[in-house]
């Protein structure tokens, strides 16, 4: 069954271009100028991922991702004309799964959307004789269910935090890099620049509550990485 992919651009030319190449792919796209119809839509009809402009005439992207995040975890790639890291790292902790600059590619843009729906199909569907749950001092999170639970209280966990958490707690015990972390969650090279993973585990300990200095869970290993003891 093909994925229906959300567009919202209020450029009709680049909301156009982005659903001919993933028309190509087999996709059902359905295209919105603006974010208010857009989330009509969704509520009628959440499709697989969504694509959103950063730049919308009634709310910008950055409180439209916020906004879904609320009650859906389908992956959510930005579009930004703006390159400065800060911009990225918002809408990353924001909720977002990944994010595209403009101009882009739309063969990249493609190759995007796959890897972002292979992975949330991944995880959502896991092989059978993998390991399908992890209870590690109070913090309970399932494979099957996609849920994660801290103390008995569901944390509402996005896609690539839930596979983020998920990967420590199949290494625990083990220092994950950087590097491994996000060559095995975002299934992309890792450059020495790249803050990404940086941003997401500090979301996540947030939503842990952990303590900044003294984690309980995620603990930083300082020029190797992260574990979870």
């Amino acid at each position: 069954m093909a994925a229906d992919i959300l567009v919202v651009d209020d450029e009709a030319a680049i909301a156009d271009l982005v659903e001919l190449y993933l028309k190509n792919e087999g996709f059902t796209v359905h295209k919105f100028g603006a974010a208010a119809p857009a989330l009509a839509h969704v509520g009628k009809n959440p499709p697989d991922l969504a694509i959103l402009d950063v730049m919308l005439p009634d709310m910008d992207g950055f409180t439209l991702c916020r906004t879904l995040r609320e009650k859906y975890l389908f992956p959510i790639l930005m579009l930004t004309a703006r390159v400065e890291d800060m911009d990225k790292i918002t809408g990353l902790t924001l909720g977002a799964d990944d994010y595209v600059t403009k101009p882009f590619n739309p063969l990249e843009l493609t190759a995007r959307v796959k890897t972002q729906l292979r992975r949330y199909t991944q995880y959502n569907h896991p092989p059978r004789d993998e390991a399908q749950e992890f209870d590690i001092r109070g913090l309970q999170i399932s494979r099957q269910t996609h849920k994660c639970f801290l103390y008995g209280e569901e944390l509402a966990l996005t896609p690539l935090e839930f596979s983020i958490l998920w990967h420590l707690c199949e290494k625990q015990g083990r220092v994950v890099s950087s590097e491994e972390l996000f060559e095995a969650v975002w299934g992309e090279r890792y450059m020495d620049s790249n803050n990404t993973v940086m941003s997401h585990i500090a979301r996540l300990r947030e939503k842990l509550h952990e303590p900044s200095r003294r984690p309980k869970f995620i603990k930083t290993v300082w020029g190797v990485g992260y574990t979870i003891e």
